[in-house]
């Protein structure tokens, strides 16, 4: 090789070697200003925690003073609880006080021991006896059948006058439901009744059984002293809670009922352990739990015996039943009136009527006779997925599944058909979390103290309108269609709304055990309460809604979505900020929604701060302010037991 060409690989290698050392010396420099960067960036957040902590105590001061009026709703609130009792006491109208039990019992006791009639009542009834066997009789079949209705039930009955095999089946046509006697009863003198109450009234009996709280306590109190419709309008009442706002006296009130609802949370939180756990505690437990699918056998709790063939027992903790309760029996024909000349006879027993003694048979193929049910479901009611069909127990004063078969459920024309060995109580029950997670949520202002809540589920779009004390639910849309027009439009207050939420089958309200059946991020009770007060103290002026990296930050750090909000719609994407809030400290953080990672660098030029009322003050007009000074604390209030009552940062 000549000397040309060696010189040609030493200039080679001489250029790669220089490359190398130029690329280790750039990686050397960026290091060093990653360093330096980080570097400044700690000076940085040290200082801005040396201001952040010598300005603590005169911020937590000044949003004292704005939570004076969560004071003066709880003070409202006694107030109006008092004049309602005032108002029944002058009534004098013999009803009990449903918030006091030994008022319901001596009113149960008087009523159970009352055996006069009013004479009236007695002739009608005494027309109705006698007519009973031809005034309802069918002029088909000879049977009788009759259904009567009002709110709260539906009563049907058909008794087997004719004792024909062809006439064993019966729609009740007015109702829906329908039922298919084996030949043994249809040749008997039965009567088949269907009552429907459009309540539940057994499942707390479970829960009284099983020794657990009453989930509903509470707001039964609340129900009983702020009807569903009040025929009020909703800002009507404000004034009177304005004009006495005695603050020193609401003080020790309020404080308790704001400590209540900390504990209740604490208590119900994902994280039970201690709020200040250590890291490595907290990195434990922070671990999404793992639930059953609503199809797995984990709905349902297996008996004591470990057989496969045990009665199965419903967990009430995650099916709830829905669309009231299915009282289906068969009686004993009482002695019918027999005309004899110009009389009419009746044998007059001194029993009532009495439970039909029913076992069933075998049928002519040898498998066991059943008697087949068809209901037709109530419209004010939605069954998301197919439901489980339970019969009550009462010796065990339980819900079970066994002893029902061949159940057919028709989503379209809202009814199931099953068939029983003997005749039960039944309902249908529907998974109480179905909904749950949230998929997204959104708070905004609508006008002076209005706003509107929406709340996007795994099956339907809830939003709720807020002004003052009351909420009106706008709509419930469940794919694109809108539902549950019999309790949209309607003023009522939070507690009732959640209430009339629940029996028409969404609830979108977790419960204290709903860590068990929902795989959510565990999120300290403080930040979370912190969050809801802060944010309902806002409201009137700032949009709140849900951030995808919520998830992501630590058990105690909740994230989500602001924006200053002073005219009608919702923000725009662009408009929002995200912030990150533990209850003591909030920062605004540089991350958006778009971004790829988590992250919680502060966004440039932003600071620390004790309250999220003081974060937002550093960028916010002198407009949103002083709405939102002027907040009424009624609007503040609902909002806030709103937040409180779905958990949104918990549960989305």
């Amino acid at each position: 090789m000549g000397p040309k060409a060696k010189k040609k690989g030493k200039s080679k290698k001489e250029k790669e070697a220089k490359l190398k050392a130029e690329a280790l010396l750039r990686a050397q420099q960026e290091e060093e200003e990653r360093l330096e960067r980080e570097r400044l960036y700690r000076e940085h957040l040290e200082k801005l925690e040396a201001k952040y902590q010598g300005e603590r105590e005169s911020e937590l001061a000044e949003l004292n003073s704005l939570e004076q009026k969560f004071l003066s709703a709880q003070q409202w609130k006694m107030d109006y609880r008092e004049q309602a009792k005032w108002e029944h006491y002058l009534s004098c109208d013999g009803t009990p006080d449903p918030t006091v039990p030994q008022e319901i019992n001596t009113f149960m006791s008087l009523w159970r021991d009352d055996q006069d009639e009013d004479i009236q009542l007695v002739m009608t009834k005494e027309e109705v006896v006698l007519n009973i066997a031809s005034m309802y009789e069918d002029s088909e079949t000879g049977n009788m059948h009759t259904v009567l209705k009002d709110k709260n039930i539906t009563f049907c009955i058909w008794v087997n006058l004719k004792k024909k095999a062809r006439f064993k089946d019966h729609v009740f046509q007015e109702a829906g439901h329908g039922f298919e006697l084996p030949k043994s009863l249809a040749l008997s003198s039965v009567a088949v009744r269907v009552l429907h109450t459009h309540y539940d009234h057994l499942s707390p009996l479970w829960v009284q059984c099983q020794g657990l709280p009453r989930q509903e306590a509470s707001d039964s109190m609340e129900l009983a002293e702020h009807p569903e419709d009040t025929g009020q309008g909703p800002g009507e009442e404000e004034e009177k809670g304005r004009e006495e706002p005695n603050v020193p006296a609401a003080e020790e009130a309020g404080s308790k009922g704001r400590k209540e609802s900390f504990t209740s949370l604490k208590e119900t939180s994902n994280n039970t352990d201690d709020i200040k756990e250590t890291e490595e505690e907290t990195r434990k437990n922070s671990d999404i739990l793992d639930v059953p699918s609503q199809e797995e056998d984990a709905l349902l709790q297996e008996e004591p015996g470990g057989k496969e063939e045990a009665p199965q027992v419903v967990d009430l903790e995650q099916l709830v039943p829905v669309g009231g309760v299915y009282h289906i029996s068969a009686l004993q024909l009482p002695p019918q009136a027999q005309d004899v000349g110009d009389w009419t006879m009746v044998e007059l027993l001194d029993v009532g009527l009495e439970v039909y003694p029913y076992s069933p048979g075998e049928a002519e193929d040898g498998t066991q006779e059943a008697v087949q049910i068809t209901l037709r479901l109530p419209d004010n009611v939605i069954y998301f997925k197919v439901p489980v069909l339970a019969r009550w127990d009462p010796a065990g004063q339980q819900w079970r599944t066994d002893g029902i078969s061949k159940i057919t459920y028709e989503a379209e024309e809202k009814s199931i058909t099953f068939s029983m060995g003997a005749f039960y109580t039944v309902a249908l029950l529907q998974d109480g979390h179905l909904n749950l997670p949230y998929q997204a949520w959104e708070l905004h202002p609508t006008g002076v103290d209005e706003g509107l809540f929406t709340v996007t589920a795994v099956f339907a779009t809830i939003q709720i309108q807020i002004k003052d004390n009351q909420c009106m639910l706008s709509s419930v849309v469940v794919e694109k269609e809108e539902v549950l027009s019999h309790i949209t439009g309607k003023w009522m207050s939070p507690f009732a709304l959640r209430a009339a939420l629940k029996r028409a089958g969404v609830n979108i309200f977790p419960a204290e055990y709903s860590p068990k059946y929902v795989p959510v991020p565990r999120k300290a009770a403080r930040a979370e309460v912190k969050a809801y007060e802060q944010m309902a103290l806002l409201a009137a002026a700032f949009a709140f809604a849900h951030s995808k990296w919520n998830k992501e930050a630590e058990p105690e750090k909740v994230v989500f979505k602001v924006s200053e909000h002073l005219t009608a719609g919702s923000a725009k994407d662009n408009d929002w900020a995200l912030f990150m809030f533990s209850g003591e400290k909030v920062q605004n953080l540089k991350l958006t929604e778009t971004s790829e990672a988590f992250s919680e660098e502060l966004k440039e030029e932003s600071e620390f701060h004790s309250t999220l009322y003081h974060m937002l003050k550093d960028s916010a007009s002198n407009e949103a302010m002083d709405k939102v000074e002027r907040a009424g604390f009624l609007f503040i209030d609902s909002v806030y037991q709103l937040l409180l009552a779905t958990r949104v940062l918990a549960y989305s």
